[in-house]
Protein backbone atom coordinates (compact mmCIF):
# COMPACT_ATOMS: atom_id res chain seq x y z
CA UNK A 1 0.00 0.00 0.00
CA UNK A 2 1.02 3.45 -0.67
CA UNK A 3 0.91 6.27 2.19
CA UNK A 4 3.19 9.51 2.58
CA UNK A 5 3.65 8.22 6.17
CA UNK A 6 5.84 5.57 4.87
CA UNK A 7 8.85 8.25 3.27
CA UNK A 8 8.49 10.09 6.61
CA UNK A 9 8.79 6.64 8.51
CA UNK A 10 11.89 5.49 6.56
CA UNK A 11 13.50 8.65 7.02
CA UNK A 12 12.95 8.96 10.59
CA UNK A 13 14.31 5.30 11.41
CA UNK A 14 18.00 6.06 9.34
CA UNK A 15 18.35 9.14 10.75
CA UNK A 16 16.96 9.48 13.79
CA UNK A 17 16.43 5.98 15.41
CA UNK A 18 20.13 4.72 14.06
CA UNK A 19 22.09 7.65 13.39
CA UNK A 20 23.12 6.04 10.03
CA UNK A 21 26.40 7.45 8.95
CA UNK A 22 28.11 7.23 5.63
CA UNK A 23 30.24 3.81 5.33
CA UNK A 24 28.60 1.90 8.38
CA UNK A 25 27.28 -1.48 7.50
CA UNK A 26 23.51 -1.96 8.12
CA UNK A 27 21.56 -4.83 8.29
CA UNK A 28 17.82 -4.21 7.07
CA UNK A 29 15.24 -7.63 7.33
CA UNK A 30 11.57 -7.96 6.74
CA UNK A 31 9.63 -9.62 4.86
CA UNK A 32 8.09 -8.62 1.26
CA UNK A 33 4.91 -7.65 2.80
CA UNK A 34 6.65 -4.65 4.14
CA UNK A 35 8.07 -3.27 0.22
CA UNK A 36 7.41 -0.27 0.75
CA UNK A 37 8.97 0.86 3.89
CA UNK A 38 12.24 -1.68 2.83
CA UNK A 39 12.47 -0.18 -0.23
CA UNK A 40 12.12 3.56 0.93
CA UNK A 41 14.52 2.67 3.72
CA UNK A 42 16.84 1.39 1.83
CA UNK A 43 17.10 4.42 -0.38
CA UNK A 44 17.36 6.24 2.62
CA UNK A 45 20.44 4.59 3.69
CA UNK A 46 21.70 4.46 0.74
CA UNK A 47 21.64 8.64 -0.07
CA UNK A 48 23.39 7.91 3.46
CA UNK A 49 26.08 6.34 2.57
CA UNK A 50 25.66 2.98 4.39
CA UNK A 51 26.68 -0.27 2.67
CA UNK A 52 23.17 -2.33 3.07
CA UNK A 53 22.97 -6.02 3.27
CA UNK A 54 18.65 -6.87 2.63
CA UNK A 55 17.30 -10.12 4.39
CA UNK A 56 13.87 -11.08 3.33
CA UNK A 57 11.89 -13.65 5.10
CA UNK A 58 9.85 -16.23 4.07
CA UNK A 59 6.12 -16.59 4.37
CA UNK A 60 6.32 -19.85 5.87
CA UNK A 61 9.93 -20.44 7.43
CA UNK A 62 9.33 -20.75 10.75
CA UNK A 63 6.46 -22.77 11.20
CA UNK A 64 8.52 -25.50 8.72
CA UNK A 65 11.40 -25.07 11.08
CA UNK A 66 10.09 -25.25 14.36
CA UNK A 67 8.06 -28.32 12.96
CA UNK A 68 10.55 -30.35 10.96
CA UNK A 69 13.87 -29.11 12.31
CA UNK A 70 16.26 -32.15 13.72
CA UNK A 71 17.52 -31.27 16.95
CA UNK A 72 20.85 -30.21 15.35
CA UNK A 73 19.26 -27.98 13.11
CA UNK A 74 17.44 -26.27 15.95
CA UNK A 75 20.50 -25.73 17.58
CA UNK A 76 22.85 -24.27 14.74
CA UNK A 77 23.93 -20.86 14.85
CA UNK A 78 24.18 -19.42 11.26
CA UNK A 79 27.59 -17.75 10.80
CA UNK A 80 25.87 -15.52 8.93
CA UNK A 81 23.67 -14.42 12.38
CA UNK A 82 27.51 -15.00 14.22
CA UNK A 83 28.89 -12.15 11.91
CA UNK A 84 26.00 -9.16 11.72
CA UNK A 85 26.11 -9.61 15.84
CA UNK A 86 30.03 -9.19 15.27
CA UNK A 87 30.87 -6.81 12.93
CA UNK A 88 27.62 -4.82 11.52
CA UNK A 89 27.02 -1.11 12.80
CA UNK A 90 23.34 -1.24 12.73
CA UNK A 91 19.98 -3.57 12.62
CA UNK A 92 16.94 -2.36 11.30
CA UNK A 93 14.30 -5.42 11.64
CA UNK A 94 10.34 -4.50 10.53
CA UNK A 95 8.20 -6.71 11.41
CA UNK A 96 5.19 -7.66 8.73
CA UNK A 97 4.33 -11.48 9.48
CA UNK A 98 2.03 -13.04 7.02
CA UNK A 99 0.46 -14.94 9.94
CA UNK A 100 0.85 -14.39 13.26
CA UNK A 101 -0.26 -17.57 14.74
CA UNK A 102 1.68 -19.13 12.67
CA UNK A 103 3.73 -21.11 15.36
CA UNK A 104 0.35 -22.40 17.22
CA UNK A 105 0.78 -26.03 16.44
CA UNK A 106 4.52 -25.66 17.46
CA UNK A 107 5.88 -27.97 20.38
CA UNK A 108 6.75 -24.70 22.66
CA UNK A 109 10.00 -27.57 23.85
CA UNK A 110 11.42 -27.00 20.29
CA UNK A 111 11.05 -23.16 20.57
CA UNK A 112 12.82 -23.46 23.97
CA UNK A 113 15.61 -25.56 22.78
CA UNK A 114 16.57 -22.82 20.25
CA UNK A 115 16.12 -19.78 22.27
CA UNK A 116 18.89 -21.60 24.42
CA UNK A 117 20.88 -22.24 21.55
CA UNK A 118 21.04 -19.46 20.80
CA UNK A 119 21.55 -17.35 24.15
CA UNK A 120 24.74 -16.95 23.55
CA UNK A 121 24.87 -15.15 21.10
CA UNK A 122 21.93 -12.97 21.89
CA UNK A 123 24.11 -11.57 25.24
CA UNK A 124 26.64 -10.76 22.64
CA UNK A 125 24.15 -8.91 20.50
CA UNK A 126 23.43 -6.74 24.58
CA UNK A 127 26.61 -6.32 24.79
CA UNK A 128 27.95 -4.33 21.44
CA UNK A 129 24.64 -2.95 22.19
CA UNK A 130 25.44 -1.35 25.46
CA UNK A 131 28.44 0.11 24.25
CA UNK A 132 27.24 1.72 21.03
CA UNK A 133 28.70 -0.67 18.69
CA UNK A 134 25.73 -1.50 17.62
CA UNK A 135 22.56 0.33 17.08
CA UNK A 136 19.28 -1.43 16.65
CA UNK A 137 15.51 -0.68 15.65
CA UNK A 138 12.60 -2.45 15.83
CA UNK A 139 9.28 -1.20 14.21
CA UNK A 140 6.15 -2.67 12.60
CA UNK A 141 4.46 -2.36 9.13
CA UNK A 142 0.85 -2.52 8.56
CA UNK A 143 -0.48 -5.88 7.89
CA UNK A 144 -3.96 -7.56 7.49
CA UNK A 145 -2.34 -10.48 9.93
CA UNK A 146 -1.89 -7.98 12.62
CA UNK A 147 -4.92 -5.96 11.78
CA UNK A 148 -6.92 -8.70 12.56
CA UNK A 149 -5.06 -9.40 15.83
CA UNK A 150 -6.04 -5.89 16.93
CA UNK A 151 -9.52 -5.72 15.52
CA UNK A 152 -9.25 -3.38 13.23
CA UNK A 153 -9.29 -3.11 9.43
CA UNK A 154 -6.17 -2.51 7.64
CA UNK A 155 -6.43 1.16 7.25
CA UNK A 156 -7.30 1.38 10.77
CA UNK A 157 -4.72 -0.38 12.07
CA UNK A 158 -2.10 1.89 9.32
CA UNK A 159 -3.36 4.96 11.38
CA UNK A 160 -2.66 3.25 14.61
CA UNK A 161 0.57 2.16 13.41
CA UNK A 162 1.56 5.54 12.37
CA UNK A 163 -0.52 7.56 15.08
CA UNK A 164 1.15 5.72 17.69
CA UNK A 165 4.86 6.76 15.98
CA UNK A 166 3.78 10.58 15.83
CA UNK A 167 3.61 10.73 11.77
CA UNK A 168 0.97 12.89 11.45
CA UNK A 169 3.11 15.56 12.75
CA UNK A 170 4.66 18.25 10.83
CA UNK A 171 8.12 17.59 12.55
CA UNK A 172 7.88 13.95 14.55
CA UNK A 173 11.18 14.15 15.32
CA UNK A 174 11.13 17.13 17.14
CA UNK A 175 7.91 15.54 19.37
CA UNK A 176 10.09 12.97 19.97
CA UNK A 177 12.46 14.87 21.41
CA UNK A 178 10.15 16.57 23.38
CA UNK A 179 9.24 13.08 25.32
CA UNK A 180 13.16 12.58 25.69
CA UNK A 181 13.22 15.57 27.53
CA UNK A 182 10.01 14.87 29.28
CA UNK A 183 11.07 11.36 29.95
CA UNK A 184 14.48 12.20 30.85
CA UNK A 185 13.01 13.75 33.97
CA UNK A 186 11.66 10.50 35.25
CA UNK A 187 14.75 8.20 34.69
CA UNK A 188 16.29 11.21 36.91
CA UNK A 189 14.24 11.26 39.84
CA UNK A 190 13.86 6.89 39.31
CA UNK A 191 17.88 6.88 39.84
CA UNK A 192 18.23 8.53 43.15
CA UNK A 193 16.03 5.36 44.48
CA UNK A 194 16.72 2.22 45.54
CA UNK A 195 13.42 0.10 46.13
CA UNK A 196 10.53 -0.30 44.17
CA UNK A 197 7.06 -1.79 44.75
CA UNK A 198 4.57 -2.28 42.41
CA UNK A 199 0.57 -2.58 44.11
CA UNK A 200 -2.24 -3.70 41.84
CA UNK A 201 -5.03 -6.23 41.52
CA UNK A 202 -3.73 -9.36 42.99
CA UNK A 203 -0.42 -7.99 42.41
CA UNK A 204 1.83 -6.92 45.30
CA UNK A 205 5.80 -6.97 44.07
CA UNK A 206 8.84 -5.35 45.42
CA UNK A 207 12.37 -5.16 44.01
CA UNK A 208 15.60 -3.43 44.60
CA UNK A 209 16.81 -0.85 41.81
CA UNK A 210 19.63 -0.17 44.23
CA UNK A 211 22.81 1.00 41.42
CA UNK A 212 20.90 0.63 38.13
CA UNK A 213 20.50 2.74 35.54
CA UNK A 214 16.46 3.65 34.09
CA UNK A 215 16.74 3.85 30.30
CA UNK A 216 14.79 6.18 28.37
CA UNK A 217 13.17 4.79 25.51
CA UNK A 218 12.28 7.51 22.99
CA UNK A 219 12.04 5.96 19.45
CA UNK A 220 15.84 4.69 19.14
CA UNK A 221 15.65 1.06 19.90
CA UNK A 222 12.13 0.34 19.40
CA UNK A 223 9.69 3.04 17.29
CA UNK A 224 7.41 3.93 18.00
CA UNK A 225 8.26 4.66 21.50
CA UNK A 226 7.18 5.43 24.90
CA UNK A 227 8.44 3.66 28.56
CA UNK A 228 11.43 3.88 30.87
CA UNK A 229 12.84 0.77 32.09
CA UNK A 230 15.77 -0.97 34.40
CA UNK A 231 16.98 -4.04 35.03
CA UNK A 232 16.20 -4.90 39.00
CA UNK A 233 19.04 -6.37 41.02
CA UNK A 234 18.66 -10.13 40.22
CA UNK A 235 17.77 -11.37 43.66
CA UNK A 236 15.56 -8.77 45.14
CA UNK A 237 12.45 -9.47 43.05
CA UNK A 238 9.84 -10.75 46.27
CA UNK A 239 5.95 -11.25 45.98
CA UNK A 240 3.14 -12.02 43.53
CA UNK A 241 2.03 -10.30 40.10
CA UNK A 242 -1.14 -10.92 37.67
CA UNK A 243 -0.90 -9.87 34.05
CA UNK A 244 -3.68 -8.01 33.14
CA UNK A 245 -3.41 -8.74 29.22
CA UNK A 246 -2.31 -12.11 27.75
CA UNK A 247 1.39 -12.87 27.74
CA UNK A 248 2.07 -13.13 23.85
CA UNK A 249 4.84 -15.50 22.62
CA UNK A 250 5.94 -16.59 18.82
CA UNK A 251 2.69 -15.66 18.56
CA UNK A 252 0.96 -17.87 20.94
CA UNK A 253 -1.41 -16.31 24.02
CA UNK A 254 -0.94 -17.36 27.39
CA UNK A 255 -3.99 -15.74 29.66
CA UNK A 256 -4.39 -15.13 33.31
CA UNK A 257 -0.52 -15.11 33.99
CA UNK A 258 0.47 -14.97 37.62
CA UNK A 259 3.84 -15.30 39.40
CA UNK A 260 4.94 -15.69 42.48
CA UNK A 261 8.94 -14.61 43.21
CA UNK A 262 11.21 -15.21 46.05
CA UNK A 263 14.66 -13.87 46.23
CA UNK A 264 14.27 -13.09 42.44
CA UNK A 265 13.30 -16.87 41.13
CA UNK A 266 9.85 -17.74 40.11
CA UNK A 267 8.90 -20.46 42.74
CA UNK A 268 5.23 -20.32 41.34
CA UNK A 269 3.12 -19.99 37.88
CA UNK A 270 0.10 -20.75 36.47
CA UNK A 271 -2.18 -19.40 33.69
CA UNK A 272 -5.65 -20.16 32.75
CA UNK A 273 -4.65 -20.84 29.01
CA UNK A 274 -0.93 -21.87 27.69
CA UNK A 275 0.44 -22.85 31.26
CA UNK A 276 2.07 -25.51 29.24
CA UNK A 277 4.06 -22.89 27.64
CA UNK A 278 4.23 -20.32 30.17
CA UNK A 279 6.37 -23.59 32.59
CA UNK A 280 8.33 -24.13 29.14
CA UNK A 281 9.22 -20.88 28.28
CA UNK A 282 10.38 -20.37 32.56
CA UNK A 283 12.52 -23.78 31.83
CA UNK A 284 14.26 -22.41 29.11
CA UNK A 285 17.44 -21.93 30.93
CA UNK A 286 18.88 -20.82 34.33
CA UNK A 287 17.85 -17.16 33.54
CA UNK A 288 14.48 -17.67 32.44
CA UNK A 289 12.91 -17.51 35.53
CA UNK A 290 14.23 -14.06 36.78
CA UNK A 291 13.92 -11.02 36.02
CA UNK A 292 15.49 -9.02 33.21
CA UNK A 293 13.37 -5.68 32.97
CA UNK A 294 10.54 -4.11 34.76
CA UNK A 295 9.56 -0.70 33.11
CA UNK A 296 7.03 1.84 32.95
CA UNK A 297 5.00 2.51 30.04
CA UNK A 298 4.12 6.43 28.71
CA UNK A 299 3.11 6.61 25.62
CA UNK A 300 -1.12 7.95 25.70
CA UNK A 301 -1.44 7.52 22.14
CA UNK A 302 -1.36 4.00 22.56
CA UNK A 303 -4.15 2.59 25.18
CA UNK A 304 -5.32 0.04 23.21
CA UNK A 305 -4.13 -3.80 23.35
CA UNK A 306 -3.65 -5.16 20.08
CA UNK A 307 -1.65 -8.33 20.82
CA UNK A 308 1.91 -7.15 19.45
CA UNK A 309 4.14 -5.95 22.22
CA UNK A 310 5.78 -3.41 20.63
CA UNK A 311 3.20 -1.24 21.33
CA UNK A 312 1.27 -2.61 23.99
CA UNK A 313 4.76 -2.77 26.39
CA UNK A 314 4.46 1.50 25.41
CA UNK A 315 0.66 1.79 26.22
CA UNK A 316 0.53 4.93 29.05
CA UNK A 317 -0.58 3.90 32.54
CA UNK A 318 0.36 0.58 32.48
CA UNK A 319 3.78 -1.22 34.01
CA UNK A 320 5.76 -4.89 32.41
CA UNK A 321 8.31 -7.26 33.57
CA UNK A 322 10.27 -9.43 31.10
CA UNK A 323 11.89 -12.68 32.42
CA UNK A 324 14.94 -13.73 31.17
CA UNK A 325 17.93 -11.46 29.71
CA UNK A 326 18.55 -7.78 30.64
CA UNK A 327 20.15 -4.87 29.07
CA UNK A 328 23.54 -4.27 30.19
CA UNK A 329 23.43 -0.60 29.59
CA UNK A 330 20.87 -0.55 32.81
CA UNK A 331 23.23 -2.61 34.78
CA UNK A 332 21.25 -5.95 34.07
CA UNK A 333 23.40 -9.11 34.76
CA UNK A 334 20.56 -11.58 33.77
CA UNK A 335 21.54 -13.91 30.95
CA UNK A 336 19.29 -15.82 29.27
CA UNK A 337 18.06 -16.98 25.67
CA UNK A 338 14.34 -15.15 26.59
CA UNK A 339 13.79 -11.58 26.74
CA UNK A 340 9.63 -11.75 26.96
CA UNK A 341 7.78 -8.64 28.32
CA UNK A 342 4.31 -9.49 30.45
CA UNK A 343 1.96 -6.56 30.85
CA UNK A 344 0.16 -4.89 34.34
CA UNK A 345 -2.62 -2.19 33.64
CA UNK A 346 -2.42 0.27 36.27
CA UNK A 347 -5.31 2.58 35.41
CA UNK A 348 -7.71 1.55 37.90
CA UNK A 349 -5.95 1.29 41.55
CA UNK A 350 -2.21 0.80 40.60
CA UNK A 351 0.25 2.56 42.56
CA UNK A 352 4.29 2.47 42.36
CA UNK A 353 6.34 3.50 45.19
CA UNK A 354 9.91 4.02 45.45
CA UNK A 355 11.52 4.09 48.58
CA UNK A 356 8.47 4.05 50.72
CA UNK A 357 7.17 7.10 49.09
CA UNK A 358 4.28 6.96 46.53
CA UNK A 359 5.41 8.07 43.55
CA UNK A 360 2.88 6.83 40.69
CA UNK A 361 -1.16 6.56 40.90
CA UNK A 362 -3.73 5.42 38.40
CA UNK A 363 -1.28 5.07 35.27
CA UNK A 364 0.26 8.44 35.80
CA UNK A 365 2.75 9.76 37.79
CA UNK A 366 2.61 12.08 40.56
CA UNK A 367 6.62 12.72 40.85
CA UNK A 368 8.72 13.38 38.00
CA UNK A 369 11.59 14.90 39.46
Amino acid sequence: MYDPRIEKLAKLLIHYSLGIKKGQKLLIQSTMQAEPLLEAAYKEAILAGAHITNLVGLPNAQEIFYKHASDEQLEYISPLNELVTEEFDAMLNIMAGYNTKALSGVDPQRIAKSRRAGAKLQTRFMERAAAGELHWTLTAYPTNAAAQDANMSLTEYADFVFGAGLLDHDDPVAEWRRIEAEQEKICSFLNTKSELRIVSKDTDISMSIAGRKWINCSGHENFPDGEVFTGPVEDSVNGHIRFSFPGIYAGKEIEDIRLEFKEGKVVQASARKGEELLHALLETDAGACYVGEVAVGTNFGIQKFTRNMLFDEKIGGTVHLALGSGYPESGAKNQSGIHWDMLCDMRQGGKIFADGELIYQDGKFLRKE
